[in-house]
C-alpha cells in the first residue's frame, strides 16, 4: 500500500499541478473547477468500434467560442464521476482562469476505456481498412470532440508530459485538420533511449515501474489493477546487489492467483517485463515503437513548442530528438524548443523556489514560463492569429550555469563551435593531447559505484541529476580528469560526444561519462534545505551524464563482445546541455563503469542476453582508458 500510493502521489504531482496557485503566488480557490466549469463523461466510439473514456470540462459562461485542450493519457482521467471534480485543470492555471474546453481521455485499453494497452504502441504508416493506432484515436477524438461539443471555436492543441507527451507528439502526425498546436512536454521519443534504457543499458531504478505498464486488462476499471513490488527494504543498493543477476527478478513479475500451483521461476506474467527480457537489442520491436523516425509526417498545419527540463532523469532524449526531427524534416513548421532547469515535468509545478535536488536556480522560473510562454503559445494559435509571428523565440533556453534565460533564432546556437579536451595523466583535462599512454582502474561487481549517496529505495530517481559527484571522484574506480580554474566563462551549448579509447581485461563492459562543474571552494550556500552534510563550497554539480553499454559501441541491432585488452574505441553521446562554467570554476570529467543500481550490471564478461546471464558469469575486470581519449563539447564563444 506505501508503494501504491508513492506512485499515486508521483503521477498526482506531474500530471495535475496539484498547488494551486497563479503566477503571482495566489492561492486558488479548491472550488475554482466546479465553480467555473461543467463535467461531463463520454465514451467515445473509434473507427474499428472500441469505446475510449473521455472527460470532458467546459466554461460554464457559454456566451462565447472556446479552443479545446486534449491530453490522452495511460494515467488516468480521475477523478471519475460527472460530480467528481479535479483541484485544477489544463497545461496551467492562467489557461484554466482564462476559460477553455479542457479534455481528457484514457488511452486504449487503460482504465476506463476499452481495448487491448500495449506500451508506445507502433506507427501503422499505411493503414488499411479500420486498422488503428495512436493517430487513428486522436483523430477519432478530436473528430468527435469539434463535432459534439457546443461552443467549440473549431481549434484544437494538444498537450502532456512524459508518456502523455508521447500522445501529443503522436497527435501531430497524419493530424486532424482542427489541431492547429501541441506541446509535447519530457516526451518519450523511444523506449531503447529514454526511461528504461539509456543507450541499451536497462535502467534498474525503474524496476517498480514494470508492472504499471505490463499488467494486463481486459476490462473498463476505475480502479488500479496493477500491483507494484514489495521490496521489504528502503535499502535499493543492498536489495539489487543481494538479488544478483536480472532473471532473478522474474519472480516480481508473476502473476498467478493459484498459490498452490508450482510455477517456473523464469516464468514471466507481465508483458512488458517480458518484452524488455526477450528483446535485449535495438530489433524491429522496440524500432516500431519509436516514434522519432516518423516525424517527417509532422503536419505543416501543427504548430509545435517541445518542452523539457535539463535534469530531467527520464526523458532527455525524447524532447531533444522530437524538435532537432521535426526541424529536420519539416523546416518550415512552426516549431519552437523551450528548455529550463527543472527535473521531469518541473515546469508544470506552482513552487516560487526552483531547485532540483540541492541545487537552487533562482525563483519564479517555471511561473515566469506558465504566464509568458506557454499560455502565450497556446492562445496566439487557437484564440488569436495563428500566424509563424507568435512573439516568442525559436529556442527560449536555460543557462544552468549563470541561472538565466537566453533567446536564439536557432539551436544549438549558429555561433556554437566544436572544441575538444583529452584525458591526460595527473587527472588532467587538456586542449592538447599529451602522448598515449594507459590508466587503469578495477571495477568489482560486488562494490559497484553507487548513483548517489543517498540510501533509498525511490522510484526513477531525480535529484541525481544535481548531485554532488565528489563521493565519486574520490573513489578508486572513477577516474577523474579536470581543467585548472578557469580564467573566464567558457559556455557549452549543444551536444557533447564522449570519444574513449578503452579496452578491458574482460569480453564487456559499461562506460559512463559524467560533465562536472567544481565550484569555488568560498561559495557560500544559496539554497537553505541543501542536504546538511553538503556545502556550496567546492559542490561537484553534475551537468550531464550517459552510460554506453560497450556492447552496443557499432551497432544497437548487433552487439558484440570486447577482444580482452585490445584498444577499442567507444563513442557515448551525451544530451545537449547549456550550462556556463563559471570564472573561478573547474570543468571536471568523470569515467567509470558502474552507477548502481541506477543502472543494472554488466557481468563484464559477453552472454547473448544480460537479462538471462547466470552469478558465474558476472566477474571484476581491470579496465583501461587510454590518454587519446577525448571528449568534444559544442561551445559557444
Amino acid at each position: 500500500m506505501k508503494i501504491f500510493l508513492k506512485f499515486s502521489v508521483l503521477f498526482l504531482l506531474i500530471f495535475t499541478n496539484c498547488t494551486p496557485k497563479d503566477s503571482k503566488n495566489t492561492e486558488i480557490s479548491n472550488t475554482f473547477v466546479q465553480d467555473h466549469y461543467t463535467k461531463k463523461e463520454v465514451n467515445i466510439t473509434m473507427r474499428d468500434g472500441a469505446k475510449l473514456h473521455t472527460t470532458i470540462y467546459a466554461p460554464r459562461d457559454a456566451s462565447q467560442a472556446y479552443p479545446i485542450l486534449l491530453q490522452r493519457t495511460p494515467y488516468s482521467c480521475r477523478p471519475y464521476g460527472d460530480d467528481a471534480f479535479r483541484k485544477n485543470i489544463g497545461p496551467n492555471l492562467h489557461l484554466m482562469k482564462e476559460g477553455n474546453i479542457i479534455v481528457y481521455q484514457d488511452v486504449r485499453g487503460r482504465w476506463m476505456s476499452e481495448g487491448v494497452y500495449d506500451n508506445m504502441r507502433a506507427y501503422i504508416p499505411n493503414k488499411t481498412g479500420n486498422q488503428t493506432d495512436e493517430t487513428t484515436d486522436t483523430y477519432d477524438t478530436i473528430d468527435w470532440l469539434v463535432n459534439n461539443i457546443e461552443n467549440n471555436n473549431g481549434n484544437v492543441g494538444t498537450w502532456g508530459i512524459s508518456y502523455p507527451g508521447f500522445y501529443t507528439t503522436v497527435s501531430t502526425i497524419d493530424a486532424h485538420p482542427a489541431l492547429k498546436a501541441a506541446s509535447p512536454q519530457a516526451s518519450i521519443g523511444d523506449f531503447f533511449f529514454d526511461d528504461f534504457h539509456h543507450n541499451g543499458a536497462f535502467l534498474l531504478s525503474y524496476f517498480n515501474a514494470i508492472p504499471l505498464f505490463g499488467t494486463y486488462k481486459d476490462q473498463p476499471t476505475d480502479s488500479a489493477w496493477y500491483k507494484f513490488p514489495d521490496m521489504k527494504t528502503q535499502d535499493q543498493y543492498q536489495f539489487f546487489l543481494d538479488k544478483g543477476p536480472l532473471k532473478n527478478l522474474n519472480q516480481y513479475f508473476q502473476y498467478h492467483t493459484d498459490t498452490t500451483a508450482v510455477v517456473d521461476k523464469y516464468h514471466i506474467d507481465d508483458f512488458f517485463w517480458k518484452e524488455i527480457v526477450e528483446h535485449p537489442n535495438y530489433d524491429t520491436l522496440w524500432q516500431s515503437k519509436g516514434i522519432i523516425q516518423h516525424l517527417d509526417k509532422v503536419a505543416p498545419t501543427v504548430a509545435t513548442m517541445v518542452v523539457g527540463g535539463w535534469f530531467d532523469a527520464e526523458d532527455l532524449y525524447g524532447p531533444l530528438e522530437t524538435y532537432k526531427n521535426i526541424e529536420k524534416h519539416q523546416p518550415n513548421n512552426y516549431n519552437t524548443l523551450v528548455f529550463g532547469p527543472w527535473d521531469h515535468g518541473g515546469w508544470s509545478r506552482n513552487k516560487v523556489k526552483n531547485t532540483v535536488g540541492n541545487y537552487y536556480f533562482g525563483d519564479s522560473i517555471s511561473l515566469k514560463y506558465q504566464k509568458d510562454i506557454e499560455t502565450k503559445f497556446f492562445n496566439h494559435f487557437l484564440k488569436g492569429s495563428g500566424s509563424k509571428d507568435s512573439g516568442l523565440p525559436e529556442a527560449y533556453v536555460f543557462d544552468t550555469g549563470k541561472k538565466e534565460w537566453q533567446s536564439y533564432a536557432v539551436w544549438p546556437p549558429k555561433d556554437a563551435k566544436k572544441q575538444a579536451f583529452f584525458l591526460s595523466e595527473n587527472q588532467e583535462l587538456t586542449s592538447n593531447q599529451k602522448g598515449v599512454s594507459e590508466i587503469k582502474f578495477v571495477s568489482d561487481l560486488q562494490k559497484p559505484v553507487p548513483y548517489s549517496e543517498d540510501i533509498k529505495t525511490v522510484f526513477t530517481p531525480r535529484k541525481y541529476m544535481t548531485d554532488d559527484q565528489r563521493f565519486a571522484a574520490r573513489r578508486p574506480d572513477v577516474l577523474v580528469f579536470e581543467t585548472p580554474v578557469l580564467t573566464e566563462d567558457f559556455t557549452l551549448a549543444g551536444d557533447i560526444l564522449a570519444q574513449l579509447q578503452v579496452a578491458t581485461t574482460g569480453s564487456a563492459a559499461d562506460w559512463i561519462v559524467k560533465v562536472v562543474d567544481v565550484h569555488p571552494g568560498d561559495l557560500e550556500n544559496d539554497n537553505e534545505d541543501m542536504q546538511s552534510h553538503l556545502k556550496l563550497s567546492n559542490y561537484h554539480l553534475m551537468v550531464r551524464s550517459e552510460v554506453m553499454r560497450g556492447r552496443f559501441r557499432n551497432s544497437f541491432s548487433n552487439p558484440e563482445p570486447f577482444t580482452p585488452n585490445k584498444k577499442t574505441a567507444v563513442n557515448i553521446k551525451l544530451q545537449d546541455v547549456f550550462h556556463t562554467f563559471k570564472k573561478g570554476h573547474k570543468l571536471q570529467i568523470q569515467v567509470q563503469s558502474t552507477c548502481f543500481p541506477l543502472i543494472d550490471l554488466n557481468p563484464q564478461t559477453y552472454v547473448d542476453n544480460i537479462y538471462k546471464a547466470d552469478e558465474k558469469d558476472f566477474k571484476t575486470q581491470t579496465h583501461t582508458v587510454f590518454t587519446d581519449s577525448k571528449i568534444e563539447f559544442t561551445v559557444l564563444n
